[in-house]
């Protein structure tokens, strides 16, 4: 007996099937969200640990490279930051025996240089300074360049082969800190554009308020920093105004005004005419209009696709030219004046720039290393379907300017543009085998890539560390070690006036032998001993010039001498002046090693 119907209505069915579909629609999109979770968070993963292996890597590499023997002027930073710690700021020279004001253009890296060596190690506490910052350098340029290119292996080789063509510019000098601080300077603009949060902002405030006071020579060099952006930022708004169609337009428009309002005036006869003429007007401002409207189609695409060259507007970068502003009062916020805005103009009036070799313009040939990088990023352009952008190439021709004009700006070429390159190789790779760097890097995580990544890279540190294996803080053969002691025991030392060389001036000083000249060479120079006479020249003591020309000949040094009232002769054996002064009978040979000669010179009463 049936007491009731048991099959459930056919409605019933339809829905428990849309039910199931979807659970299954919900599954599957969870499915999908899980895995696309576990990919962001593999991704985050291999990210965390390539750059911890990039780190490692780049402080070993940064770490062999470091130089043990010091520069010239490593000892007179020394001796300057303990005067300024016994008299502060008091813009005169303690160190020549010859009268002279002194600005002490990197103060504060004097301080800090001469509280580590007088309190953390001497020459090991500052040889341990110098590692620190080179791989702060290394690290930090890391970081800018995976920035820039969002290419982690990219960035990892490029940062590896900027640390090594920089290896002759790590040195314990003030240039150091800014290049730490150039590079914080590209990496907080990079991500100011980026983002435009206001801490990247205050950053920028905040860089050359240190550069005034660590390195206030190359200051002014912060805001070159800024002008490729800001360029290419004023070239797009000049393109994107179309001023040529605005000038023809306001003209016709103008002629058209300018007939209504004649046609007003004149009689029926004359009406004709105006009427005419506006007709055509009118139809060649239609013409114009229809074939500026093709114009920006072809415009258009051709900003999607560019041939070479890529302009691009970024908005925030009116921002930066805020910031400028702001940063132009910063060279203010020091206790050395107005140096951060004279120095360069002064040290380029001067006659120092023809004379130290660090400001001699650049040979190519001569150095390798760079010819084989421009030539690289030259036939990346001029080879491939790479492209540029306009930043990239102000960067670009600016630096390699600048570094052809004086070697020292070399250092500048290799920081920034290592940064060009890196963003040409990574667009090349992008387009041609984008998961191709991607393999490598996900390779070079796994324990046998941590191994062989880390094998390559101790291999080529040993390869850089092996000339500073057996080096020692202070080369005998460049500076007067022996003879610093002898003078110390033998003589008066701080009561006589030694006529010494450039290059070695400064390990005296250090040793609190009074100087004829050390390496500061701003120092010695009218430029900044003197003052500007009616005709705006500077008078002063030219003590630079007088060196050159006693050293090279150029002049007889015995009048010289008596000019300065030298009572002895420090020079290297091998020297021109040694030569001539050893067959003078008024100087008295009174010590000798293997690089160095002392004379007495016999006073005339």
């Amino acid at each position: 007996m049936v007491i009731g119907n048991t099959r459930k209505p056919k409605y019933y069915f339809i829905q428990g099937m849309k039910m199931d579909k979807t659970k299954k629609e919900a599954t599957k999109k969870k499915t999908i969200s899980d895995k696309k979770q576990l990919t962001e968070k593999n991704k985050k993963m291999l990210n965390i640990a390539f750059n911890i292996l990039a780190v490692f890597c780049i402080a070993i590499f940064c770490i062999a490279l470091t130089p043990k023997t010091f520069q010239n002027d490593t000892f007179y930073t020394i001796k300057v930051g303990q005067g300024i710690r016994e008299w502060g700021i008091d813009g005169q020279d303690h160190y020549s025996f010859i009268d002279l004001p002194y600005t002490y253009p990197h103060w504060l890296y004097d301080v800090i240089m001469s509280l580590i060596y007088d309190f953390l190690g001497g020459f090991t506490g500052l040889y341990i300074s110098t590692v620190v910052l080179s791989v702060a350098l290394g690290i930090l340029l890391y970081f800018t360049l995976k920035k820039i290119t969002k290419n982690s292996l990219v960035s990892f080789g490029i940062a590896l082969g900027q640390m090594y063509l920089m290896k002759d510019y790590v040195a314990a000098r003030a240039q150091l800190i800014t290049f730490v601080l150039f590079v914080l300077t590209i990496l907080f603009i990079e991500k100011f554009l980026e983002s435009g949060k206001k801490r990247y902002a205050v950053g920028l405030i905040i860089i050359p308020i240190l550069i005034a006071n660590f390195h206030s020579a190359v200051w002014p060099f912060y805001f070159v920093l800024y002008l490729p952006y800001i360029g290419e930022y004023i070239i797009k708004i000049i393109l994107d105004s179309h001023i040529i169609y605005n000038v023809r337009k306001w003209i016709i428009e103008f002629r058209i005004k300018t007939a209504n309002a004649k046609l007003k005036k004149v009689n029926k006869e004359e009406a004709d005419k105006y009427q005419t003429k506006i007709a055509k007007l009118t139809k060649s401002q239609e013409e114009l209009n229809s074939k500026f409207d093709k114009y920006l189609v072809k415009y258009a695409e051709r900003n999607k696709r560019p041939f070479k060259l890529k302009i691009e507007k970024v908005n925030r970068v009116k921002w930066l030219i805020l910031i400028i502003v702001i940063c132009l009062f910063t060279g203010l916020l020091t206790p050395i004046g107005d140096m951060p805005y004279t120095y360069t103009l002064k040290i380029m009036q001067g006659n120092t720039t023809g004379s130290i070799s660090e400001h001699l313009p650049l040979t190519l040939i001569q150095n390798k290393p760079i010819l084989l990088c421009l030539t690289v990023v030259i036939a990346l352009l001029i080879f491939t379907d790479t492209k540029i952008r306009l930043r990239d190439l102000f960067f670009l021709a600016g630096l390699t300017l600048l570094a052809l004009m004086s070697r020292r700006q070399v250092s500048m070429l290799i920081l920034f543009g290592g940064f060009v390159l890196a963003r040409i190789l990574t667009e090349l790779i992008e387009k041609h085998d984008k998961k191709g760097t991607q393999s490598v890097t996900s390779f070079m995580t796994t324990t046998v890539g941590e191994i062989l990544t880390i094998l390559f890279v101790f291999s080529i540190s040993y390869y850089v560390y092996v000339p500073n294996m057996n080096a020692i803080y202070i080369n005998e053969t460049s500076y007067p070690v022996e003879a610093v002691n002898w003078i110390k025991e033998n003589l008066d030392y701080k009561n006589i006036r030694m006529f010494n060389e450039y290059n070695y001036g400064s390990y005296l000083l250090m040793n609190d032998i009074p100087v004829f000249i050390d390496s500061r060479c701003d120092l010695y120079t009218p430029e900044f001993n003197g003052e500007k006479d009616e005709d705006g020249e500077y008078v002063g003591q030219d003590i630079f010039t007088d060196f050159m020309n006693i050293s090279g000949i150029a002049t007889y040094y015995d009048t010289k001498f008596d000019e300065y009232d030298i009572t002895h002769v420090m020079t290297k054996a091998n020297t021109k002046l040694n030569m001539l002064i050893s067959r003078d009978d008024g100087y008295t040979q009174i010590y000798r090693d293997d690089n160095f000669v002392i004379y007495e010179r016999e006073l005339n009463e």
